[in-house]
């Protein structure tokens, strides 16, 4: 075998024994959460996911918020298609 087909596949297995360990612990973390009666523990780990929790607005570009905007402007000024409309229109230009 050539030594870099070696080298990737070292690195592929390594990344899968990390992803395994991380699996691993995940189950054991879900375990341990399930029979956790502490509420203040709990309290804790809902802060915990409340803080790492990512609005897809902060995720998308600056050009899909435009849009987006735009989108919406465009339904308050009341142009906009109905859904049976548009349907209707796949349905004959695809002979559906």
């Amino acid at each position: 075998m050539k030594l870099k087909y070696k080298m990737k596949m070292l690195s592929l297995r390594k990344a899968n024994l990390k992803n395994m360990d991380i699996r691993a612990e995940k189950l054991s973390l879900l375990e341990w959460l399930a029979g956790l009666n502490d509420p203040k523990t709990l309290k804790e780990f809902i802060t915990l996911k409340k803080s790492k929790e990512v609005d897809w607005w902060d995720e998308i570009s600056e050009e899909e918020r435009s849009a987006i905007d735009e989108g919406l402007a465009q339904l308050n000024r009341g142009e906009s298609i109905p859904h049976e409309q548009v349907m209707k229109e796949v349905r004959e230009k695809f002979k559906l």
